[in-house]
C-alpha cells in the first residue's frame, strides 16, 4: 500500500478544500509541526483526527496515531508529510503482525 497516496493524499485534498489560509503540499517534505509548519495546533490535531478517521474507513478499524508511543519519540511522527506516511506504515506494520 502507498501510504502517501492512498491515505495521506486524500485527506489532504479534502484539508486543502476546507483550509485556503493553511494548504498543504502533496509533498513528503511538507512540515506539519514545529518550525515552518504549515499547520496550527489545532489544525494539526484536525488533520491526524481526519486521517485516523480514513485510516479507519480504510482498514474497518481505529489505528490511534498520537499515542504515548507516538509523543515520546525523540524525533516527532508529525514532524512532516513524510514521517506521518513511514509512521503509519510502521503503525500497519505492526497491526499486521499482531493479527
Amino acid at each position: 500500500m502507498d501510504v502517501l497516496g492512498d491515505i495521506l493524499y486524500p485527506v489532504i485534498d479534502d484539508h486543502n478544500e476546507v483550509h485556503d489560509d493553511a494548504r498543504l503540499a502533496k509533498d513528503p517534505a511538507c512540515v506539519l509541526f514545529g518550525e515552518d509548519a504549515v499547520l496550527q495546533s489545532m489544525e494539526l490535531v484536525g488533520f491526524v483526527i481526519r486521517v485516523q478517521q480514513h485510516l479507519e474507513e480504510r482498514f474497518d478499524r481505529g489505528i490511534e496515531l498520537a499515542h504515548e508511543k507516538a509523543l515520546s519519540r525523540r524525533n516527532s511522527p508529525f514532524r512532516t508529510i513524510g514521517t506521518l506516511a513511514d509512521y503509519i506504515a510502521e503503525l500497519l506494520a505492526e497491526d499486521s503482525a499482531a493479527a
